[in-house]
């Protein structure tokens, strides 16, 4: 099973929405780590992905981006296949 990881804060609308498609996709967001509820967490997250946004995914050690970059890469056909790498 593919691992997937969300920055994400506790109040965030695109956060919800990336797990749902995420679990329409019958997959399960596997590590949930809250920025806003973490000391540095902002920090760490923009030293990560240079990004200070969230949803913040990635799925395997691959950076998928926001809800936005996710949706597209659904979109284009790209989701199904990452999905689906073991």
């Amino acid at each position: 099973m593919t691992e997937i990881t969300m920055y994400c804060t506790a109040f965030c609308p695109y956060c919800v929405r990336a797990e749902m498609l995420l679990k329409s996709k019958g997959v399960e967001v596997t590590e949930k780590i809250f920025v806003d509820n973490t000391t540095g967490g902002f920090q760490t997250l923009a030293e990560l992905t240079g990004r200070r946004t969230v949803p913040q995914i990635f799925i395997g050690e691959r950076h998928i981006g926001g809800f936005d970059d996710l949706a597209a890469l659904d979109a284009s056909g790209g989701l199904d296949p990452l999905l689906a790498e073991d």
